[in-house]
């Protein structure tokens, strides 16, 4: 077995001593040479056999729950439609879109293939649990998005830089009151590093905060162009209303 697989002799004489590797079972996600050594030219046809994975109707019911759910969790942004004549599943964003197809295949540009490829190669699989998507699954309504996170941590940082800088005048002030003698040096360099360590956390919270708000301006930009406000697709995406219809009337359908 020069190419690793498996000669017709081999094949004859593992049918004649015993059950195949696939009879014995064969872990996927640990395959090995070992186990493909094992595998005769009849396991390879069951494993690699295109009706032993999810097609049709199923498959794009699989793919639009995951699809759901990782939108939900915003490990994809995308906005979802489904439709039938014949039944498809389209994911798009600001920046591609993906169409999904009852045999498995997809066809798409951008990063919305990249995204949607893994979920059909997952939603074939008849071992992979969907997970049930939660009822509000879709992108925000960009007016939704709040302009900065991390609100307490600010707020900490803040605090922390008052009482440094509050420190530091009083480091200064220890100067005029009383005769602090030889330790009027180290009274200046104690009240500077104060000092210079509150503007910097000041400085920390500003840039964060100025951040947040660019970061929650970008997405909010994405989400308009992606057509979350308007309803509209983007004019890259090659799907006319009047082609096909929608399987439920009147659902969202993500939007």
């Amino acid at each position: 077995m020069a190419d690793g697989r498996p000669s017709e002799r081999e094949d004859l004489d593992r049918d004649a001593d015993g059950p195949t590797a696939l009879d014995e079972g064969v872990d996927f996600e640990e395959f090995g040479p070992e186990d493909m050594d094992r595998m005769s030219a009849d396991d390879w046809d069951a494993a690699f056999d295109a009706d032993s994975w999810i097609t049709g109707e199923e498959l794009i019911d699989r793919v639009e729950d995951d699809l759901k759910s990782r939108i939900a969790n915003r490990d994809v942004f995308a906005v979802l439609e489904r439709f039938e004549d014949p039944p498809r599943i389209l994911a798009y964003s600001d920046e591609g879109y993906a169409i999904v197809y009852p045999d498995g295949s997809v066809e798409g540009e951008g990063t919305v293939v990249r995204d949607v490829k893994p979920t059909v190669a997952l939603c074939s699989m008849d071992d992979y649990e969907v997970p049930e998507p939660p009822a509000e699954w879709s992108l925000p309504d960009p007016e939704e998005v709040p302009e900065g996170s991390g609100d307490l941590g600010n707020q900490m940082l803040q605090v922390i830089a008052f009482g440094l800088l509050i420190a530091g005048i009083g480091a200064f002030a220890g100067l005029f009151v009383g005769d602090v003698g030889g330790s009027a040096v180290v009274l200046v360099v104690v009240a500077l590093i104060f000092v210079v360590a509150s503007v910097f956390l000041f400085l920390v919270v500003a840039n964060a905060r100025l951040s947040d708000r660019f970061r929650a301006a970008e997405y909010k930009n994405r989400l308009r162009a992606a057509g979350v406000t308007s309803g509209e697709r983007p004019a890259f995406v090659p799907v006319e209303d009047g082609e096909i219809e929608p399987l439920s009337e009147g659902e969202e359908a993500g939007r």
